[in-house]
């Protein structure tokens, strides 16, 4: 990113760096450890954590580092201090260790990642994560706790939310009203699960579960729910429009994205239609908000796109005379997502210039439910997103505290307490939870922190 290039430039010159500490060793953890040290001046990984050290050392050696494996506060900031990188499965005490700027959380995980950005927080860090399951549960409240200690919580740039963040504030300082954010996906099916997403994960080295929760609708419902976060915007109904341009068929060619937006221009025309609509009315409590939503068998794909507007005729004869054509709703896009390549332009945005990527602006605005994937029995569990029990799809929060829904980052880990029908929306009251969960006690937290009017509320079909 300019100006960033520049600074981090300037910071190798005068021997400063931004020293980080990577949570994760996973698919994604590994890249941006490789990406950091042989890719971006002005910055070192001083430790990677896993609750396999070994994957955290070998992420190190395969970048061309020679780390050291060790635990405790003390042997970590002493491997630090002496200019070594560690490799630990002391995920809380890396995270809080003297000599650690950053702290990139990367696990996929909730309750164990939420104890990890706590102890980040805590210990007067910044925190860039790409953990969208995570943030779509209670990053409102960690937003809460980074902000009380002086540091930033914030997504990262590279994955989709981020890019699409970017976009907005570029659309923006257009002069152009951004109206609603968007996702461009290959592939929706509510019901892969993961056997059928076994041989594509295998090819790519990816959990098949993961793998399945990016096809189920989970992983964008997620994506979708954080950006609508950051911009205080709504989904238009339960589980957005997501218009499929593919007929079912993902080797059906593309259609260009420009082509789409006649799928939203309804959605839009409503919300836009002024602030006297009522609450409920179609799940869209925020009339005259922006929306988030998604497309999928569009190009450019896998990327993002901005749909605004402009009140200014002479402006919006420019746009038309720029090949934006003649409105009401401009498409800006952006062709890529480039992952783990443009983590350090986070890290750097956050430790140089104070700059969150994305970050809650208040309290939650969408969140992720869970419906039954299949038939659900008594005493059935839920173990993963992308598994076999349940998918992830976007509601306003409004609507998920009316109705008593249950959120899909709460769902893992618990039980069925009754039978719960194929595609049914689940409550609080339909499973049995662990005890002594820090991801419910934060859940918790949220709720008390910004409360919600759930009794002005209609549920949405």
């Amino acid at each position: 990113m300019i100006l960033v290039d520049t600074a981090l430039a300037a910071c190798e010159a005068e021997g400063r760096q931004i020293r980080v500490a990577v949570i994760g060793a996973g698919f994604q953890g590994a890249a941006i450890v490789r990406q950091i040290v042989r890719s971006t001046p002005g910055m070192k990984v001083v430790g990677v954590a896993n609750r396999h050290p070994e994957k955290a050392w070998q992420a190190l050696a395969d970048a061309g580092c020679e780390p050291v494996m060790t635990a405790g506060l003390r042997n970590i900031e002493r491997a630090i201090a002496a200019g070594t990188p560690v490799a630990t499965d002391d995920v809380f005490e890396l995270a809080a260790a003297d000599g650690v700027d950053v702290v990139v959380e990367v696990t996929g995980s909730v309750d164990y990642a939420a104890g990890a950005v706590l102890a980040a927080i805590a210990a007067g860090k910044h925190v860039v994560h790409m953990n969208a399951e995570l943030d779509g549960t209670v990053g409102p409240i960690l937003k809460v706790h980074a902000d009380r200690a002086g540091v930033l919580y914030t997504f990262s740039d590279g994955d989709q939310p981020g890019v699409q963040m970017n976009l907005v504030r570029t659309v923006r300082g257009l002069g152009v009203t951004p109206r609603l954010a968007g996702n461009i996906k290959g592939l929706h099916d509510p019901y892969r699960n993961p056997e059928t997403q076994a041989a594509f994960a295998a090819r790519w080295g990816q959990k098949p579960a993961m793998v399945a929760s990016f096809a189920d609708g989970t992983k964008i419902s997620f994506e979708q729910a954080i950006v609508a976060n950051g911009c205080d915007f709504r989904v238009a109904r339960r589980g957005m429009i997501g218009p499929d341009f593919s007929g079912g068929d993902p080797t059906a060619p593309l259609v260009p994205l420009e082509e789409t937006i006649h799928a939203f221009a309804q959605a839009l025309d409503a919300a836009g239609a002024g602030d006297g609509a009522k609450a409920g009315d179609g799940g869209n409590s925020g009339a005259g908000s922006g929306l988030v939503d998604y497309v999928v068998g569009a190009r450019p794909g896998p990327g993002v796109f901005v749909l605004g507007t402009h009140d200014d005729p002479r402006q919006q004869h420019f746009l038309d005379l720029y090949k934006l054509g003649k409105g009401p709703y401009y498409c800006f896009y952006t062709p890529y997502h480039l992952c783990h390549f443009e983590v350090p332009n986070s890290i750097a945005r956050a430790a140089l210039f104070g700059d969150p990527v994305l970050t809650p602006m208040g309290g939650p605005k969408v969140g992720v439910i869970a419906l039954a994937k299949q038939d659900l029995a008594a005493g059935d569990l839920i173990a993963d997103f992308g598994g076999f029990e349940v998918y992830g799809v976007a509601e306003n929060h409004d609507v998920i505290e009316a109705a008593g829904l249950l959120p899909v980052g709460l769902a893992l880990g618990t039980r069925l307490r009754r039978p719960v029908p194929r595609d049914t929306p689940l409550t609080f009251d339909d499973v049995v939870f662990p005890p002594d969960r820090l991801i419910d006690r934060l859940y918790a937290q949220q709720r008390e922190h910004f409360p919600s009017r759930p009794e002005l509320v209609e549920s949405t079909p």
